[in-house]
C-alpha cells in the first residue's frame, strides 16, 4: 500500500487498483467547504490515474459525515459559500471512476448528500440516514433533489424530506438506499471487497459502462444545487431556520411559526 498526494482532513491510499480516500475529521466528520474540496481534489487526481480502477469513500470515527456542525455557528452548513461548497460537489460527480461508500454511524443532510454520491453503499445496521433539512426550516442541497429521488424512487426520497426521519441500515438496505449490510467491524472489509470485485474487470469497459448508465447526472446536479442554493438563501434569513437551528443545538423539538 502506498499513499497518495496529500489532501487536508483526508488520508489517500492506492493498493491492487483501489484507492481508499478516508475523511479524518472523527468522531463526526463535520463537513464543510474544505472538506468536499479536498475529497473532489483527491478524485479528481484518481481518475487521471490508470492505476486506479475503483475509489472506497469512508471515515474515521463513529459517524461517516454527520452534516454540519451547527454548534455556536448558525452558518457552519457553509450556506455563506454554499456556492463554491456546490461547485466542489458537482466535481465529485464529474469523477469517471466508480466509488464505493463505505457508511457507518450517521449520514445527515450534507452528509447524506455526500453518502449518495457513489456508485454504491455498504451499511452496517447501526448507520443511520437523514434528510434532515425540514426540520431545521431549510431547503435540500448538495444535489439530494435529483439523486435521492433518482436512488430510491420520488415517494421514498419525499417522505424522508417531508418529515427529516432518520432510516436505520436495515430499512435503508430495504428500500434501496443501501446495496450492501454488513456487521460494523466488517464494514471497511465489505466494502474493499465489492470494490476489488469491480477492479477485476476491464478498467476501459467499466469506466465506459459508469458514463452511459450515469449519463449527464454532474450536469443534473448542478443545475439542481444551483436552485436549492437560491431557495437555501432565502430560507436562512427567516425565523423558522434560526429556530431550527436553536432545537438543533439544544436537542429540542423545534417550535416552528412559518415565518
Amino acid at each position: 500500500m502506498s499513499s497518495y498526494g496529500s489532501y487536508k482532513d483526508l488520508g489517500v491510499t492506492l493498493e491492487n487498483n483501489v484507492a481508499v480516500v478516508e475523511i479524518q475529521r472523527p468522531p463526526h466528520n463535520f463537513f464543510d467547504f474544505a472538506l468536499i474540496q479536498s475529497i473532489a481534489s483527491s478524485f479528481e487526481d484518481l481518475g487521471k490515474d490508470a492505476d486506479c480502477r475503483a475509489i472506497v469513500l469512508c471515515a474515521q470515527g463513529k459517524s461517516f459525515c454527520a452534516g454540519a456542525d451547527f454548534s455556536g455557528n448558525d452558518d457552519a452548513e457553509g450556506v455563506g459559500r454554499a456556492g463554491d461548497l456546490y461547485r466542489e460537489a458537482v466535481r465529485l460527480f464529474r469523477t469517471p471512476k466508480p466509488v464505493v461508500g463505505a457508511i457507518q454511524g450517521a449520514a445527515i443532510g450534507g452528509g447524506l448528500g455526500l453518502a449518495v454520491m457513489p456508485d454504491f453503499r455498504v451499511a452496517s445496521p447501526e448507520a443511520r440516514f437523514a434528510a434532515n433539512f425540514t426540520r431545521l426550516g431549510f431547503h435540500p442541497g448538495f444535489g439530494l433533489t435529483v439523486t435521492l429521488p433518482q436512488l430510491i424512487g420520488h415517494s421514498k426520497a419525499a417522505m424522508m424530506f417531508y418529515t427529516s426521519r432518520r432510516i436505520k441500515g436495515e430499512e435503508a438496505y430495504e428500500m434501496g438506499l443501501v446495496d450492501v449490510l454488513a456487521p460494523a467491524d466488517q464494514l471497511r472489509e465489505a466494502a474493499m471487497s465489492l470494490a476489488a470485485e469491480i477492479a477485476e474487470n476491464s478498467p476501459l469497459g467499466v469506466v465506459e459502462t459508469r458514463a452511459t448508465l450515469r449519463g449527464d447526472l454532474a450536469e443534473r446536479v448542478r443545475k439542481a444545487t444551483d436552485h436549492e442554493l437560491e431557495i437555501q438563501e432565502r430560507l436562512k434569513e427567516t425565523e423558522d431556520f434560526a429556530e431550527g437551528v436553536k432545537a438543533t443545538a439544544e436537542r429540542r423539538v423545534p417550535n416552528f411559526k412559518g415565518r
